[in-house]
C-alpha cells in the first residue's frame, strides 16, 4: 500500500509509512485537500512563495484540508449525564462566535528560529525532583550541564542539534524554536515529503532513561491522534549525539503561530494588564473538546498551560504532546508543571479530575495575577484582593470548583466544564456590554411561572411553583415511566410508580428520577415532611448530587428556614456556576430573609442581564432597588422587558409603582407625577377595574403633593384631571365609583361609594 501523504512515495508497513512515518488514513476520516496548481501563489498571509508539489517553496505550508473525524462521546458522570456540550466552535467563531478575539498572523518559520538558544537560569529545574539546578553561584554563571545536587540526576540545557544537522537521513535542522518541559524543540525541513516544515522535539536530558521511555511511548499512539485542535504527529526518529548517545525525536507538524503565554506576555508588556476574561474563556472553550477527545480515548494531556496552546489566525492547537499518557498507565513517569499540576496526581495518577485542575489553573493564569512561590504560580486569590473575581462571581466559583482540593468536587468531565464555562461566558459578556445572551440549559427546564408580581410580599410557595425544574435524565431507567405518568399528589404518584420503583431497572441500575419526582410532588402540595423523608432516603445513593441540594433548598424554603435554604441553593450555584436557576433561587431566599438585600439584588441583576426569559429576576431587582430609594434604577430595568413579553404590561405597571410607590410626599416632584401619569395613559388594559386602581395610585400621590403646598409649573391635566386639589379629587371620585361598579361584594361596594363621596370636592349645590 502506497503512502497517501502528498509528495511521499513510501510504502505502508504495519499501518505506518516507512519514509515519512505517517499513519494511513482511517475509514472514520475523510480527507479532501484542495491542492493549488503548481506555480500558484501561496495562500498564506504575508508569504510570496509559490506552490510546488502541493507545498509552498518559501514557508513550507501545505494547502488547507478539511477533516471530518468520527469521535466517541465524552464520558459523563452520573450527576451530569444529560449534558451536551455546546462549546465546540468553528474556526473564526471563538466563544461560540460571541467573542471578538484578535487574530494572530502565521509566523514565518525561519523568523521563529531562536538566534541564541539558551534556557534562562530561572527556568532551570531538575527533571526528576523539580528543584532548581544550573544556577549562578559565587558570582559565576550557572552550569548548563551537570548533576542535580539533591537527587544526582544529570541535567543538560544545551541544544543537541545545530543548523544543518540531518536527522534520520530525512530532516534537516534549521535551528531551535523553543525549549519545553521535556526537551528542545527544533525547526527542520522534511526532504522526503516535499521539503515541508516540521518540528522536532528532543529530550531535555539524554541521560534520563524515564524521558527516553516517555518519548518512545509517545510514538505508540500519538500518531493516531487526529483532532483539528491538536498538533499532528508525523513520525518518530533517532539521532546519535556527539557522545554516542541515542536521542529520540518526535516529528510534528509546524504550527506557525503565537502561544497563549506570549500573547499574555505581549499584553503585560504593553499596559500591564491580563487577558480580558471573555477572551481567555473563549480560548479555554476552544481547547476543551480537544482535551475531551484525548480523555475519551483513555489519555491525559497532563501539562495543559498557556505555553502549550498556540494561536494561528483564529485557530488554536495543543502543542508539545510530550506529557500525554494513558490514564491506566501506572508505570510511566508523569510530567507536568508545578503550579498547574493537580496536587494529588502523584497518588492517583492522571485522571479527568487532574486534567480539570490544570484547565482551571490555566484560565486563572490568563486573567489575573497569581502569587509566585519559588518561581511557580501559587494559590488563587480571593475577591477581597482580586477585583476581577469580585466583579464576576460566577467566574470565581467556576475556578473554585475546577481547582477544588478534593478531586471528587471538581467538574466530572470536560463536557460538563464546557457547559458551565459557556454559561459563565454569557454572564461576563452581558455584564460588560449590557446585552442579554440567552442560552439553553442542559440541566434545567425554563421558568414555570413568574413570582413577585403585584407588589405583594414574596410567597415561598409561589417561588417554588415558578422555579425551573431539573431535566429528567433520558438515560435513567424510569424516564419512560415518568413521561407517561400524570398527577401531582404524592400518594397518587406512589401508586403509579409502585411497580416502577421495584422493577424499573436497566442494566442493574435502579431509577433515581422516580424518587426525585416524588420529592417534587411533595413540595408542590406543601408536604414538607414527606419531601424531607424522601430526600434523606436518597442521601446514600446520590452523595453530593446537586439535585438533592436543589430540592432540599426548596423544602427548607417552605419550612421558613431561609438560612438553610440559602445554604443549599448556594451549593447548587457552586456546582453549576453557569446556570441562572440557582442564582434566581438564591436571590429569592436571600430577599425573603431580609439579611443581605445587596447580595439578593446582585443575583437578580446577574440573572436578568444575562437572560431576559427569567422575568422574575427583573421584578425582584426592581423591588429591591425601590426599597432603598433607587427609583430611577428600578424603572430602568423594568423598561427592559420586551414589548413582546406576556408580562410587558405588568412591568409597565410595576414601573409606575416604582416611580411613586416608595416615595413620601417630600420626595415627589411634578416631573415624577406627570411621568407616572403619562405611563398610565399608555397602558393597554382591558380591565376597567385595573385601570381605576392604577389611576387611583397616581392621583392619590398627586393629592398628597398638592396638600403639601406644592403648585404645578404648568397647567396641563394629569390623567384627564386638572392638576389642582378639586381636579384631582374629582378624578379620585371617578376611580372609586368605577371600582365600586366592578365589585360583587355588597359591603365592599358600599365602602367604595362612601370613599367616593368623601373624596369628591365640595360644591355649593
Amino acid at each position: 500500500m502506497i503512502c497517501g501523504e502528498p509528495g511521499c512515495g513510501g510504502v505502508i508497513e504495519d499501518r505506518y509509512c516507512v519514509v515519512c512515518g505517517t499513519a494511513p488514513i482511517e475509514d472514520s476520516l475523510t480527507w479532501a485537500p484542495p491542492i493549488p496548481e503548481a506555480g500558484g501563489i501561496c495562500p498564506e498571509s504575508g508569504c510570496a512563495g509559490t506552490i510546488v508539489d502541493g507545498y509552498c517553496d518559501a514557508c513550507g505550508t501545505a494547502p488547507e484540508a478539511t477533516a471530518i473525524v468520527d469521535t466517541r462521546s465524552i464520558g459523563r458522570s452520573r450527576r451530569t449525564s444529560r449534558s451536551t456540550s455546546t462549546s465546540v466552535t468553528a474556526r473564526g467563531g471563538l466563544g461560540a462566535g460571541m467573542v471578538d478575539v484578535p487574530r494572530v498572523p502565521r509566523v514565518d518559520p525561519l523568523r521563529a528560529v531562536m538566534a541564541d538558544p539558551r534556557v534562562a537560569e530561572s527556568k532551570r529545574f531538575c527533571g526528576k525532583c523539580e528543584l532548581p539546578v544550573g544556577r549562578a553561584r559565587d558570582g559565576k554563571p550557572g552550569r548548563t550541564e551537570g548533576f542535580c545536587a539533591n537527587c544526582g540526576t544529570r541535567f543538560s540545557f544545551t541544544p543537541k542539534l545545530a543548523k544543518g544537522d540531518l536527522i534520520g537521513g530525512q530532516y534537516e535542522v534549521a535551528g531551535c524554536l523553543a525549549h519545553g518541559g521535556l526537551g528542545w524543540i527544533y525547526l527542520a525541513t522534511d526532504h522526503r515529503v516535499s521539503d515541508r516544515w516540521v518540528v522536532l522535539k528532543g529530550l531535555l536530558n539524554s541521560g534520563d532513561s524515564d524521558a527516553v521511555r516517555a518519548a518512545v511511548a509517545e510514538r505508540r499512539f500519538l500518531a493516531e491522534v487526529d483532532h483539528p485542535n491538536i498538533v499532528k504527529i508525523h513520525n518518530f526518529t533517532e539521532h546519535t549525539a556527539a557522545d554516542g548517545a541515542q536521542i529520540g525525536y518526535i516529528v510534528m507538524e509546524y504550527v506557525g503561530g503565537t502561544s497563549l503565554k506570549q500573547i499574555l506576555r505581549d499584553r503585560r508588556d504593553m499596559d500591564g494588564s491580563y487577558l480580558p476574561p471573555a477572551q481567555a474563556i473563549a480560548y479555554i472553550l476552544e481547547m476543551l473538546p480537544a482535551l475531551g477527545y484525548l480523555h475519551s480515548r483513555g489519555r491525559a494531556y497532563c501539562d495543559f498551560k498557556p505555553e502549550n496552546v498556540m494561536q494561528t489566525d483564529e485557530q488554536l492547537k495543543l502543542i508539545d504532546l510530550g506529557a500525554v499518557i494513558e490514564m491506566d498507565d501506572s508505570e510511566s513517569p508523569i510530567y507536568g508543571t508545578i503550579g498547574y499540576q493537580a496536587p494529588e496526581i502523584a497518588d492517583t495518577g492522571p485522571t479527568v479530575a487532574t486534567e480539570v485542575y490544570t484547565i482551571g489553573r490555566t484560565l486563572a493564569a490568563l486573567i489575573m495575577a497569581l502569587p509566585q512561590h519559588d518561581g511557580h504560580i501559587g494559590a488563587l486569590p480571593g475577591p477581597d484582593t482580586e477585583p476581577l473575581l469580585a466583579s464576576y462571581e460566577s467566574l470565581h466559583r467556576f475556578l473554585l470548583r475546577a481547582t477544588d482540593p478534593d478531586p471528587r468536587s471538581r467538574f466530572a468531565s470536560t463536557e460538563e466544564m464546557s457547559d458551565q464555562l459557556m454559561g459563565v461566558l454569557r454572564e461576563v459578556l452581558s455584564a460588560d456590554d449590557g446585552i442579554p445572551r440567552q442560552g439553553m440549559s442542559n440541566y434545567f427546564g425554563p421558568p414555570r411561572a413568574v413570582f413577585g408580581l403585584g407588589g405583594a410580599p414574596l410567597d415561598p410557595r409561589k417561588v417554588i411553583a415558578a422555579l425551573p425544574v431539573p431535566l429528567v435524565d433520558a438515560a435513567d431507567s424510569g424516564a419512560t415511566l415518568l413521561a407517561t405518568t400524570n398527577g401531582t399528589d404524592p400518594s397518587e404518584l406512589e401508586l403509579a410508580f409502585a411497580a416502577g420503583l421495584r422493577s424499573v431497572v436497566t442494566g442493574g441500575a435502579e431509577s433515581v428520577e422516580i424518587p426525585l419526582r416524588l420529592v417534587r410532588a411533595g413540595l408542590e402540595v406543601g408536604a414538607v415532611d414527606y419531601a424531607h423523608r424522601r430526600l434523606d432516603e436518597l442521601d446514600s445513593s446520590l452523595p453530593g448530587d446537586w439535585r438533592l441540594a436543589w430540592w432540599r433548598g426548596q423544602a427548607w424554603l417552605l419550612d421558613g428556614d431561609f438560612d438553610r435554604a440559602a445554604k443549599e441553593f448556594d451549593a447548587v450555584y457552586a456546582a453549576l456556576p453557569g446556570e441562572p436557576a440557582p442564582k434566581l433561587a438564591l436571590a429569592a431566599v436571600t430577599e425573603l430573609s431580609g439579611r443581605d438585600p445587596v447580595r439578593a439584588a446582585r443575583h437578580y441583576a446577574t440573572v436578568w442581564h444575562t437572560d431576559h426569559t427569567y422575568v422574575s429576576a427583573v421584578f425582584g431587582l426592581a423591588r429591591l432597588r425601590t426599597a432603598v430609594g433607587q427609583y430611577a434604577g428600578a424603572v430602568a430595568v423594568l423598561d427592559q422587558v420586551d414589548p413582546t413579553s406576556a408580562l410587558y404590561t405588568e412591568a409597565r405597571i410595576a414601573a409606575v409603582e416604582a416611580l411613586i410607590g416608595g416615595r413620601d410626599t417630600a420626595q415627589l416632584t411634578e416631573w415624577v407625577l406627570r411621568e407616572a401619569g403619562s405611563r398610565v395613559d399608555r397602558l393597554a388594559l382591558d380591565s376597567k377595574h385595573r385601570v381605576a386602581q392604577i389611576r387611583m395610585r397616581v392621583l392619590t400621590a398627586a393629592l398628597g403633593w398638592l396638600r403639601a403646598g406644592n403648585t404645578p409649573s404648568y397647567h396641563a391635566p394629569l390623567l384627564s384631571a386638572e392638576l389642582n386639589q378639586d381636579g384631582v379629587r374629582t378624578g379620585l371620585e371617578q376611580c372609586y365609583r368605577e371600582l365600586a361598579r366592578g365589585t360583587e361584594d355588597i359591603w365592599a361596594r358600599i365602602e367604595l361609594v362612601d370613599k367616593a363621596n368623601t373624596i369628591r370636592p365640595r360644591t355649593t349645590l
